[in-house]
């Protein structure tokens, strides 16, 4: 109606785009430039969804002004060849708007104003939206990716009854993401219960279609470590170092320690005043046994503590491979394997090497004269796969 004003069309007009580009790049760090270019990226192939036979669209940003303008483009032809009135001006009207206009001249045309409108704020908008969403989870990723390998306390939002995995929400705010606990790495014999907190290793960080995936574990050996450098001043410092950690979740866990500074002790250091800070740790995890053994450069020296609490007679390193034969009193012989062999394959792990456990009173099996093969082993030769039960305690 005559003298009647045009509705604006609904959502952002081209001022509000440049507002809410402004705001993104102040407050996430978002060039307007990357976000123009994907509006204006967006704003076009929407006119050309709904014109599909026109070719050629460009938009102009006016920064100055803090206007967008849509204009689609032809070519000036020479009457004859004027076929297509999508991509193409006819000379002799491109000549009525202008004299400079020649065979070959492209002249913009403005796109309606109100369809502009139309096409701009929806896609803008979506666009800005999407632009914030992935702004969001490239902060939480680059949040979470820096805290690779250390201890992060979340809260327990859902266990799942299918499979035990319990749901957790770590971080705070804006910057906080869901993660999740498989039943594999969770400690065994722990319960889980909604709004519990408790601390977890973060394992690795992937980036992933619905945000940042972060893979967590309470049977890392990595808790261990982080544990003690947390409650280890001499640890944090670098004074005390941890060498090597062999655990089983919820059950045990050798750690070989070193320090470079012969005054100090770095059993003592990782134990604490009357053990406190050990037990702090043991308490954490829930009443896991730890072994803090003194690493020494001298592998026989090292197997021989690996080995605690048994006391180790004589330790043989075999003169071929990363294998060794150790010699303990008879009378320790189950509490150097542990039970079902826990003790001794801690302390394979912790070492890296393959230890072959015997009772002091053992003798090497002398080659048979006759037929040169070597007589069956003793009845009382004790291997981890045999599962002896652990005969005397710590």
């Amino acid at each position: 109606m005559k003298g009647k004003k045009q509705k604006e069309p609904a959502g952002m007009n081209p001022g509000e785009i440049f507002a809410a580009l402004e705001l993104l790049e102040k407050e996430r760090n978002i060039p307007r430039s990357f976000m123009m270019d994907k509006i204006i990226q967006a704003i076009t192939t929407a006119y050309k969804k709904d014109h599909t036979d026109v070719e050629n669209v460009i938009v102009e940003v006016d920064e100055e002004h803090r206007d967008l303008r849509m204009f689609v483009q032809k070519v000036v032809v020479d009457e004859e060849d004027y076929v297509d009135p999508f991509n193409e001006v006819p000379l002799e009207e491109a000549k009525a708007m202008s004299a400079r206009y020649e065979i070959g001249s492209v002249i913009n045309f403005p796109v309606d104003k109100m369809e502009f409108g139309r096409i701009a704020a929806g896609n803008g908008k979506q666009v800005i939206i999407q632009g914030l969403r992935e702004a969001e989870r490239g902060m939480v990723y680059d949040e979470f990716n820096s805290k690779q390998h250390e201890i992060l306390t979340g809260v327990v939002t859902r266990i799942d009854p299918r499979n035990d995995a319990a749901s957790l929400r770590i971080g705070t705010g804006s910057e906080s993401t869901e993660a999740l606990l498989l039943a594999g790495e969770q400690v065994p014999g722990e319960t889980l219960e909604e709004g519990m907190h408790i601390r977890v290793y973060v394992v690795d960080v992937r980036r992933s279609t619905r945000g940042p995936q972060v893979l967590i574990s309470r049977t890392h050996p990595g808790l261990v470590k982080r544990l003690f450098e947390l409650e280890v001043p001499e640890i944090f410092d670098g004074i005390v170092e941890v060498k090597s950690i062999a655990r089983e979740a919820g059950s045990r866990t050798k750690m070989a320690v070193w320090s470079s500074d012969e005054n100090i002790d770095p059993i003592g250091a990782c134990v604490g005043p009357r053990g406190q800070r050990v037990a702090g740790i043991v308490e954490e995890l829930r009443g896991e046994k730890i072994d803090i053994i003194k690493y020494s450069e001298d592998p026989a020296e090292f197997i021989a503590a690996a080995l605690a609490p048994a006391d180790v007679v004589e330790v043989r390193m075999e003169p071929e491979g990363k294998a060794c034969r150790c010699l303990v009193p008879d009378d320790q012989l189950s509490l150097a394997i542990g039970k079902e062999g826990q003790n001794a394959r801690l302390a394979a792990k912790l070492t890296g090497y393959k230890i072959d456990i015997k009772p002091q009173s053992y003798q090497e099996p002398e080659a048979d004269e006759d037929t040169g093969e070597e007589p069956a082993e003793l009845p009382y030769e004790i291997t981890e796969e045999e599962g002896i039960e652990e005969t005397s305690e710590e």
